[in-house]
């Protein structure tokens, strides 16, 4: 059962985001659709508007709010320099959109002790979860060294604390905080076992939901309207998948799967529909229709299905999901009946371990799909299988596991040294 210590109701009023904004994790409404065309091609040489170097790695995505960039980082340990634990800083750094000039820096020191850099947490390090911005604030989330608020310009606002704990693993924090109306959410499984909502203006804990179950469940959380305008908020943990009231934190409903281990990805969403990936070993993904009351298993579970992604969320686009999974092969699914379209090994594909860590983005009607060591490959967004392009930077053999952003045109991705900006330009130019 989850133990909501303070049940406080809130307006859910939410702020208004311009449509070229990318404001957290896979974008406006956590769907991973950009709303402008970027590239088809992109080099170091060929419709590369701007790098920035970063002052350390990371596997969070750049988010875009007006004329700004937003990403996280690392650095003090756990990187090629070395170092101790005691010196592990996070940073957030805000660059210009326009030409990725770097306009203000922010370090936070590691609350302490913090996970060793050692077992999975190599895998990504300790800047994985995504920022979130509504408008007047950005919102990072650090790990054991809690949640940040900074204005615009870098004034800090506030900081909360989630927790100092460490999941069985000490995989380290992945999930993405979200803002909806006057609340930040953030889950906090890996720190405490819990999700916490906080007001975004004072950074005062409004609910914190904890339940033993949401270890080792590190989506992001997601917003689901029902017919009748009611919201739910929605994250999948082993086995289960859950309906919460968002301004209380109370469980409304909740759906049983197969899917055990750790479930990393988000849920994706499709008007009421809830489809749910992850799993080790027991691995799938299923679709679940929201709303209702008490476990709705037998009544609410549309199909079930032994396709699975390990970590990348996937991508919906025109009743198709969409994603490459740990093992380099890419996969199209039926939305509606969870039937498999096409799985196809990614030749592009040549480098060992889990190749894709990023989740797909659509542009245009091509997918980004961006791979920690072989390049940005782009598909089509259709039910066919097809390489239209593999886009590498020379001279950068980083990992890339952020989600890109795009916005304007223009698609922001991040590796473990830089910050790129690609869009159409004019070769001829300098």
């Amino acid at each position: 059962m989850i133990r909501t210590r303070l049940l406080l109701v809130t307006a859910l009023l939410g702020t208004a985001a311009s449509a070229a904004d990318w404001p957290r994790f896979r974008g406006p409404n956590g769907a991973g659709v950009g709303g402008s065309a970027v590239p088809l091609e992109w080099s170091a040489e060929k419709n590369l508007r701007w790098r920035t170097p970063l002052p350390g790695p990371g596997s969070s995505s750049p988010i875009v709010q007006g004329d700004r960039v937003f990403v996280t980082c690392y650095s003090g340990y756990g990187t090629a320099a070395g170092g101790e634990p005691a010196q592990l800083v996070r940073h957030l750094v805000c660059l210009d959109r326009a030409t990725g000039k770097p306009l203000w820096q922010r370090e936070v020191a590691a609350a302490l002790p913090d996970d060793r850099y050692e077992g999975f947490l190599t895998e990504h390090g300790y800047a994985s979860s995504t920022p979130a911005t509504d408008g007047d604030a950005v919102y990072a989330f650090f790990g054991k060294s809690g949640v940040i608020a900074y204005d615009l310009d870098g004034g800090e606002l506030w900081r909360a604390a989630v927790g100092m704990e460490s999941g069985n693993r000490r995989w380290g924090s992945a999930a993405s905080v979200v803002v909806k109306g006057e609340l930040v959410i953030v889950n906090a499984a890996e720190e405490s076992k819990s999700l916490i909502a906080l007001d975004r203006k004072t950074g005062r804990e409004v609910w914190k939901s904890e339940a033993a179950a949401l270890e080792l469940a590190y989506g992001t959380p997601c917003f689901v309207t029902l017919p009748d305008g009611a919201e739910e908020l929605v994250i999948a943990v082993p086995e289960e998948v859950w309906g919460l009231n968002p301004a209380t934190g109370k469980i409304r409903w909740f759906a049983t799967h197969a899917l055990t281990g750790n479930v990393s990805p988000s849920v994706v969403v499709a008007g009421d529909v809830v489809h749910v990936f992850g799993g080790f070993r027991s691995a799938g993904s299923l679709a679940v229709k929201a709303g209702g009351r008490g476990d709705v298993t037998k009544t609410n579970v549309l199909w079930t299905s032994r396709t699975s992604s390990y970590v990348a969320t996937p991508l919906l686009h025109e009743g198709h999901l969409y994603w490459i999974d740990d093992r380099g092969q890419a996969h199209c699914s039926n939305a509606q009946t969870g039937e498999q379209v096409y799985r196809s090994r990614v030749a592009e594909i040549t480098s060992g371990g889990r190749p894709v860590y990023a989740s797909p983005v659509v542009s245009d009607g091509r997918l980004i799909v961006v791979t920690r060591w072989n390049g940005a490959l782009v598909l089509p967004a259709e039910p066919r299988f097809e390489v239209l392009a593999c886009n590498t930077f020379a001279g950068d053999d980083s990992d890339f596991s952020g989600t890109p952003a795009i916005a304007d045109g223009c698609l922001y991705l991040r590796s473990g040294r830089f910050l790129y900006c690609v869009g159409e330009r004019d070769e001829k130019q300098p």
